[in-house]
């Protein structure tokens, strides 16, 4: 099964070198520990949630703001907007600067949407995070260094395709996202060995290709 790369596009990066306080506290940072800022959008929320992730992998800097916009990136409030708004915190700006530099190269590199059908109008994301960083680690209550899949697609696609996530491969649930999420996807956080998150993400990237390809399935006795 060969599925066609639907690259994210970060829209807008900014950096504030002495951020004043109440910004910090209004977006979650510690002023006692955090001075700078580091602030991304992009017109897709999941892969920029691991990117910010992976941010905290390679320098000294938290993720101390990240949420989806309502509706998706079509029905974004401005230009720049995209889906997501995402910020980092660090004590001096080298550190965010480190921060922002690993968050792009896993965003150009890395982190993506994949077409599960041939016009890209049924979209999947079957990621999987070999090591996890602080981030998401503590929001999906592992440690840092975990593996996990991160799945997310459509409401009926994902819920047919996390089931078969759940018994193709030896992984547990940590978190479960029902529909409808900001932009009206479901998904869901899958942990294990490395190798049973990857055979969790290729059954659950194939079982959301499957359902795109039948949508309507058949019922015994009906013609």
């Amino acid at each position: 099964m060969i599925l066609e790369p639907l690259p994210p596009k970060v829209l807008s990066v900014r950096r504030i070198p002495n951020a004043d306080p109440a910004v910090l506290l209004a977006y979650g940072a510690d002023p006692a520990r955090h001075r700078s800022l580091g602030l991304v959008t992009c017109d897709q929320d999941d892969p920029t949630y691991v990117a910010l992730d992976e941010a905290t992998k390679h320098a000294r800097v938290d993720v101390v703001f990240a949420k989806s916009f309502w509706a998706g990136s079509k029905h974004a409030s401005g230009k720049l907007s995209g889906e997501i708004l995402g910020v980092l915190a660090g004590s001096d700006p080298d550190e965010v600067d480190e921060g922002l530099a690993a968050f792009l190269r896993c965003i150009e590199h890395d982190a993506c949407f994949f077409a599960a059908n041939d016009d890209a109008s049924i979209a999947v994301f079957p990621h999987v995070i070999s090591s996890l960083g602080r981030y998401l680690s503590a929001e999906a209550g592992l440690e840092p260094g975990q593996s996990m899949a991160y799945l997310v697609a459509p409401p009926i696609e994902g819920t047919v395709a996390l089931d078969a996530a759940l018994k193709g491969a030896d992984v547990r649930a940590v978190k479960i996202f029902p529909p409808p999420s900001p932009t009206n996807f479901a998904a869901a956080w899958l942990t294990g060995s490395l190798d049973a998150c990857e055979a969790a993400a290729v059954a659950y990237a194939e079982a959301v290709v499957a359902v795109a390809r039948g949508p309507i399935e058949r019922l015994p006795g009906r013609r």
